[in-house]
């Protein structure tokens, strides 16, 4: 029976090393539909489970298969991740001096059964000025992240306080998949 990750992302491989180092990765390349026009919460749990049902096939019926999908949401509006310096400058301006929502879809299939469920934070930005949102898409941080920031980074410098899980921020809610990876007795 192994653990297999169903992300190329580095970021959730840090945090699943949180629970246990003794996983594999397996990059999914499914094209993800979904009908964006659903709650958040429907979304990320549609893509993580796309995500980890284009993976299932290639694994052995005894392994168990994480993936996961973040969205950041304001206004309505789900933020992906940026194009290009112009779309993480109008996504950070957006969200300056505002609150929004991250949402983290998981879905776990494993010999003894399955789990998908959306983790929420909230996240409050400090007011940006143009030159703060200049200097951090001069990192180049925002360009693969969803809602053009990274809280692990340099991005920690924009966020003025969270109500929810940190790690469900960074893309993977760690003390809940654990909490599940007992429940399924993956671990």
């Amino acid at each position: 029976m192994a653990l297999i990750l169903a992300s190329g992302s580095p970021r959730r491989r840090e945090l699943l090393a949180y629970i246990t180092d003794a996983f594999t990765v397996r990059v999914s390349d499914c094209e993800e539909k979904t009908d964006f026009s659903q709650p958040p919460e429907l979304i990320v749990e549609s893509l993580a489970k796309q995500k980890g049902e284009a993976v299932i096939p290639l694994c052995s019926p005894d392994d168990t298969v994480i993936s996961a999908d973040t969205v950041v949401f304001i206004d309505g509006k789900i933020l992906g991740k940026p194009k290009n310096a112009e779309s993480a400058k109008e996504m950070l301006s957006t969200l300056s001096g505002r609150t929004h929502t991250v949402f983290t879809g998981v879905f776990i299939n494993s010999p003894n059964g399955t789990a998908l469920f959306a983790d929420k934070t909230e996240v409050e930005f400090n007011v940006l000025s143009d030159s703060d949102i200049a200097d951090y898409i001069a990192t180049g941080e925002p360009f693969d992240k969803a809602g053009a920031y990274g809280i692990q980074g340099k991005g920690a410098l924009l966020v003025k306080g969270i109500a929810g899980d940190f790690y469900n921020v960074m893309g993977f809610p760690v003390a809940r998949v654990y909490r599940e990876l007992k429940r399924l007795k993956a671990l």
